[in-house]
């Protein structure tokens, strides 16, 4: 059975190609969220194994949707992505609880297994 994956990025052509290339690596994306509000409903009902978070949302922030799902207790890995670099937020991944961080120009099946890996 492949690791499920819920895609949370509020630019769905960004959304598209991580589908691809994800499924293309044999993950198993179940879900797409636009927003903050929609990732939080979908990640109750999907209950994916992990969710790949933007963390620049239109509704809130991934820190604070990151917040609100480790609360949920699901134990899902939650994987930052953005289009900056990890240094514009290394205090708040420090005090994240989220398993880690891929820039989105170096998103690959590799860098997600290798980060699910390192927290197993």
């Amino acid at each position: 059975m492949s690791t499920t994956v819920l895609i949370v990025d509020d630019h769905a052509t960004f959304r598209s190609f991580a589908r691809a290339l994800l499924q293309a690596e044999g993950y198993n994306v179940v879900g797409e969220a636009g927003d903050g509000a929609t990732a939080l409903r979908e990640f109750q009902r999907l209950q994916p194994d992990v969710v790949l978070l933007d963390i620049q949302l239109p509704d809130m922030d991934g820190f604070e949707v990151t917040r609100r799902l480790a609360a949920s207790g699901n134990g899902a890995a939650i994987v930052l992505i953005s289009s900056r670099d990890a240094s514009d937020y290394r205090r708040r991944l420090a005090g994240s609880t989220a398993r880690g961080f891929i820039a989105k120009s170096a998103l690959s099946g590799a860098t997600l297994g290798a980060i699910l890996g390192a927290g197993r």
